[in-house]
């Protein structure tokens, strides 16, 4: 008799466990959009799953572009607010992600670490390394999530990259990484009027080409390096186009310097395609992600050349980076330090294109101390 009281008792706190658990994969995570004029805002304005993320809140103010968005996305009028504080008061979001020019982003840090507000901005972490260490400040003082969403953090060839460099057997030392990131340009890829207008202007982005796609380089670059500090920077940058892009670069080379590693970053408003690819060198091999999906490698230690195909969910990484920073805010995963997505990696992305800029400015190397 007490033996089946026992396995009764059993088997009702499973129960309960199981029913806990289904009720927590459950429960979505209240998320808040700050700023809906970059175009990347597609990504979580027209997120069909509905299931772990819960769309509560807008900030936007432009009447202009909520109509237009309202429209395209089957929005409802009433998830739009035109003050950012007043909508955090309001819908309480758990998370809120940034999709406004790169210069709000520290106003929007400035909102939602005071309230407790875990926040995703979209690439680059900030202008300037100023406005970084202000952001960094804040969500440490309130222990905040303060991550930074690169569409190159979804690729499976950009972590099976990671995984080949740390693995000493394979490419030795690596020695050279070349990064090639950037489009025609916005207008000739035809972004959007609310988008171009802050994407050239030196104030609100930070810069052309050198921000807009130099801050993949540098991000993918600190990953691999693991977050060592480079020992200098030299960049040049041009304006190949000046009637289109009259106040910000349009092409930018940036060489960063490490101790055993040159890293070349080319960012570009001129390739004659859209390109995010890059090219590892080793002592013992070489590594080349030609996109998303398909990665070439070889080494001494091999006969043939490999190449490796990959499905858009591969388990390597998450494919939603919104369900990722769900799961670090629910503590189901932690984000490893200067791994694409952390804080620290971000702050040094912000460092190395300061240099950058420094450096394009004055003709000069600049050395980090």
């Amino acid at each position: 008799m007490q033996r089946n009281t026992n396995r009764l008792a059993l088997s009702l706190l499973c129960l309960i466990i199981s029913v806990i658990a289904q009720s927590q994969e459950a429960t979505a995570l209240r998320v808040a959009v700050a700023g809906t004029s970059h175009g990347h805002v597609s990504w979580i304005l027209g997120r069909k799953e509905k299931q772990r993320i819960e769309l509560v809140g807008i900030y936007e103010t432009d009447t202009a572009l909520i109509r237009k968005q309202t429209a395209q996305f089957k929005l409802s009028p009433g998830l739009f607010y035109n003050n950012l504080e007043q909508m955090l008061d309001k819908v309480k979001p758990q998370a809120v992600v940034a999709f406004g020019s790169i210069h709000d982003h520290l106003a929007v840090v400035e909102a939602c670490a005071p309230r407790g507000i875990h926040v995703m901005v979209e690439k680059p972490l900030a202008v300037s390394g100023a406005h970084a260490q202000k952001m960094k400040a804040l969500a440490d003082k309130h222990k905040i999530h303060l991550l930074t969403n690169y569409e190159t953090s979804w690729y499976p060839t950009t972590e099976r990259t990671y995984r080949l460099v740390n693995d000493s057997n394979y490419l030795g030392k690596m020695r050279k990484v070349v990064f090639h990131h950037g489009h025609e340009g916005p207008k000739e890829i035809g972004v959007s009027k609310e988008f171009f207008n802050w994407l050239t202007d030196p104030i609100k982005n930070g810069g052309g080409a050198v921000i807009d796609f130099g801050c993949y380089g540098a991000n993918i670059i600190t990953y691999l390096m693991r977050g060592e500090q480079p020992l200098s920077v030299t960049a040049r940058l041009q304006q190949l186009k000046p009637s289109i892009y009259p106040k910000v670069d349009d092409e930018a080379t940036i060489i960063v310097e490490y101790k055993n590693t040159q890293c070349i970053i080319q960012a570009s408003w001129n390739w004659p395609y859209s390109r995010k690819d890059m090219e590892v060198y080793g002592e013992t091999g070489y590594i080349f992600a030609i996109d998303r999906t398909t990665l070439k490698r070889k080494s001494k230690r091999a006969s043939n050349e490999v190449t490796e195909k990959f499905e858009l969910t591969d388990p390597l990484v998450y494919d939603d980076p919104f369900l990722y920073f769900a799961d670090v805010i629910n503590k189901k995963i932690e984000v490893a330090p200067y791994s694409v997505y952390s804080l620290s990696n971000n702050v040094m992305v912000l460092k190395i294109l300061d240099a950058a800029r420094e450096s394009a400015k004055t003709g000069k190397t600049v050395v980090f101390k």
